[in-house]
């Protein structure tokens, strides 16, 4: 029996140590204007979608516009540089998530295969260790512990 194979790649070390220096480069480019938040934060701001950014974009225009409605306690140079930030990092953000995306499915589908060959080849070993093939034998000792099944403890019902 063998598996469909869906993935045949190799990459060079070469792009692997490029690619990660690259994000390493856009992460330090990035670092000083980036912002880490606190799962407390993250619970309690407000959340910008799609709605809600095309709503700070038009509030923008008409700011231009229709600058009479600005309230005085309104900060229009911060409203201008966070809506800037959110206009300019989008587009990263989006991209970041299709690499992660695209990187971690590769990295599934790759995974996926790998350990059904390994399986395989642990069946192959424990098949050759119960016929007393003397070299299988300590693979599969040692393989077996892999897949060692944690047992269930009954606890007695309280009577």
């Amino acid at each position: 029996m063998s598996a469909k194979n869906q993935i045949s790649v190799e990459i060079p070390q070469a792009v692997i140590a490029e690619v990660n220096q690259k994000l390493q480069d856009c992460r330090a480019l990035l670092a000083p204007y980036l912002q880490g938040l606190t799962p407390q934060d993250r619970e309690t701001l407000f959340k910008l979608g799609d709605k809600t950014v095309a709503t700070v974009q038009k509030v923008k225009s008409y700011m231009d516009t229709n600058a009479e409605f600005i309230p005085s306690y309104m900060d229009k140079v911060e409203f201008l540089k966070d809506e800037a930030v959110v206009t300019s990092l989008n587009p990263l953000g989006n991209l970041a998530t299709q690499l992660a995306t695209d990187i971690g499915d590769t990295v599934m589908l790759a995974g996926s295969e790998a350990i059904t060959s390994a399986l395989f080849y642990y069946g192959s070993a424990k098949e050759a260790a119960s016929k007393g093939i003397a070299t299988a034998k300590p693979i599969y000792e040692d393989l077996s512990q892999r897949f060692a099944r944690k047992g269930y403890r009954k606890t007695p019902k309280a009577e």
